[in-house]
């Protein structure tokens, strides 16, 4: 949610804010605005409510600085507006800020401190510059004094700022707590950003921010303190992944360049997490701590959560350890019933997602377990502060909708069960070949994403109009129908639900009209004559039914057959399908594919 860029010591510094800007659209938003300065105090803003390239059309060419601050806002506190757009500035025109997260306090801070002041926007990003500002005048503080005051009277708060100081415009002034933020380091000059893809064109060392410290950043020098106002020392890491990687190329959109990229990601996962025997190559310590679990917990959120429940599956069958999925935003704030030796597995594709985070919170402090972070995001906070991690290896991932994310991550789940299972001992495990049945399932892919000429037709003919659809299966086939309705609704605003196909004569049947669509998956051999007796119960009552079927458990009326390979891995096959539909379907709406209406990339607060 949200995104944030600055620099300091750059004459170029408009065109890397607005090319950071532009690296950040992924992530959702509804206006954007930037702040320049250089040493000469000549100063510019400029915001817009709208796309970054509404933006760039008020850029006229004497508003360049060497020192900025850039935001991309997703609309809490006050309506999508220029007026509520950030940078926020106090009322002197002195300070200005912008800030990914949510104040919880900021009425009560108002009321105290501010009741004097004319606020010109709804949001809480005001009432904080304005607090700086008033502790500058009314207390005589500096400004970085007066922002860590501002910042110490914020109650349970989320929330990345970065500050610029008109008196002071080579500083940048940066903070954060539960939302991510990094230091991007050059020569001569150095960035900040919410995320290191919006920087990789002028940097790829950057340092990463805790919870809790302040920031305080010049052209030549970068000096954190935590909470205590202690120095801290910190080495930076190497971001090793080209610029381009992250580029949409000849594709019209990033969501159908990354469906069309999951073979390739799975070859990668293979080669990083499996030898040329197929035995996995993964941590001891960390397989260690897995055996002496007695129940694993899988958290996620979204799509992460529906891959966590294909992974319930893998772990239950190679690794015969109980295994229970959770949604993180509901079990972050329940009081479960632990067993007594849990582990902990969080799915992230960001790595920042709050909720997950609030539950590994828990996890840490009050339960005091082992866990694992699998992420796609090297160093973020949900990669730090686990006990052990894994990289889902698949390359930047910028459509809101997750693809390849879904893939990579049920991928993992299976090397890391398959891993447990042999430490284990388990004769499933060991009978498994994964290494082939992951080749199989790349190949499967691949053939189906050379040949989606079928795919746009089904989305033509039976989504192009409807209100609503459906998708139904049973097992891992429910799975991944839940996904696969939330791709369609996604990106495509048709109300798709998944449904388990033996509760349709429990109440959800009521919900079928004559040409309703109805997507079913059959994929399990063990369920496929029930599917198909449900599949009989909608058309009896009009449904408009469409078939993805894998090829050994086809007939010759069903509509996608899709390759077979081992049932366990099947959910990365007949995902794959739906992704497409989605896809086509949204195109035939006339919808912005990649970044669908009310929805962010990476949610970073509760």
């Amino acid at each position: 949610m949200c995104g944030i860029v600055g620099v300091t010591g750059r004459s170029d510094a408009t065109e890397i804010l607005i090319s950071g800007l532009e690296k950040l659209e992924y992530r959702g938003y509804d206006s954007a605005g930037i702040y320049l300065n250089n040493a000469h105090k000549e100063d510019h803003l400029v915001k817009t409510q709208g796309k970054i390239a509404d933006l760039k059309a008020k850029l006229t060419p004497e508003i360049k600085g060497t020192t900025g601050i850039g935001h991309t806002r997703w609309a809490t506190n006050g309506a999508p507006s220029v007026k509520n757009a950030h940078p926020q500035f106090s009322t002197d025109e002195r300070f200005y800020l912008v800030h990914n997260g949510v104040i919880e306090n900021y009425e009560e801070l108002k009321a105290q401190y501010l009741s004097d002041v004319r606020l010109v926007s709804q949001t809480d990003t005001e009432v904080v510059v304005q607090l700086v500002d008033h502790f500058v005048i009314q207390d005589q503080m500096t400004t970085q004094q007066a922002f860590e005051k501002t910042i110490s009277l914020l109650k349970g708060s989320s929330y990345a700022f970065l500050l610029m100081d008109r008196e002071d415009p080579e500083t940048l002034y940066v903070a954060k707590n539960k939302s991510p933020l990094l230091i991007g380091l050059g020569k001569d000059f150095n960035v900040v950003c919410s995320d290191a893809l919006a920087m990789l064109n002028v940097t790829k060392d950057f340092l990463e921010l805790h919870d809790g410290e302040m920031v305080v950043v010049t052209p030549k020098t970068v000096k954190i303190t935590n909470q205590s106002g202690q120095r801290v020392e910190r080495k930076a890491f190497h971001v090793d992944l080209d610029p381009k990687a992250a580029d949409r190329g000849a594709y019209p959109y990033y969501m159908l360049k990354e469906i069309d990229e999951q073979p390739a990601v799975l070859h990668r996962i293979q080669e990083t997490y499996l030898q040329d025997s197929g035995i996995p190559v993964l941590d001891q310590e960390m397989l260690n701590a897995m055996a002496k679990a007695d129940r694993i917990y899988i958290v996620g959120a979204g799509t992460s959560y529906h891959a966590g429940l294909v992974g319930q599956t893998l772990f239950e069958k190679l690794a015969q350890v109980p295994t229970q999925a959770v949604l993180a935003s509901e079990f972050a704030y329940t009081d479960p019933i632990l067993s007594k030796h849990p582990f902990f597995i969080f799915l992230t594709q960001s790595g920042e997602t709050a909720d997950s985070r609030q539950v590994l919170v828990r996890v840490n402090e009050e339960w005091q377990a082992p866990s694992l972070t699998i992420t796609n995001v090297e160093n973020s906070t949900l990669y730090r502060e686990a006990s052990y991690q894994l990289l889902l290896q698949a390359g930047p991932e910028i459509a809101v909708a997750s693809t390849k994310a879904y893939t990579a991550q049920i991928a993992v789940e299976a090397v890391v069960a398959k891993a447990l299972g042999t430490r284990k001992q388990v004769p499933a495990a060991d009978a498994f070949d994964l290494q082939h049945e992951l080749s199989l399932a790349a190949n499967a892919i691949q053939a189906i994403v050379d040949d989606k000429a079928q795919i746009k037709t089904v989305a033509h003919k039976d989504l192009a109009t409807t209100r609503n659809a459906f998708y139904i299966g049973r097992g891992v086939d429910y799975f991944v129908a839940l996904e696969a309705a939330l791709k369609l609704k996604e990106i495509s605003y048709i109300q798709a639900e998944g449904f388990a196909s033996g509760e349709l004569k429990h109440g959800t049947i009521a919900l079928i009209e004559d040409q309703t669509p109805v997507i079913a998956l059959i994929t399990q051999a063990r369920t496929a004559s029930h599917t198909r007796g449900n599949i009989q119960e909608v058309q009896s009552r009009g449904a408009q039914v469409l078939t993805i079927v894998s090829e050994n458990l086809a007939k010759t009326s069903d509509q996608l057959v899709i390759p077979s390979i081992s049932e366990l891995l099947m959910p990365l096959i007949s995902v794959v399908p739906a992704q497409l539909l989605a896809y086509y379907a949204s195109l035939e709406r006339g919808y912005n594919v990649d970044q669908p209406r009310n929805l962010a990339k990476s949610v970073t607060v509760e």
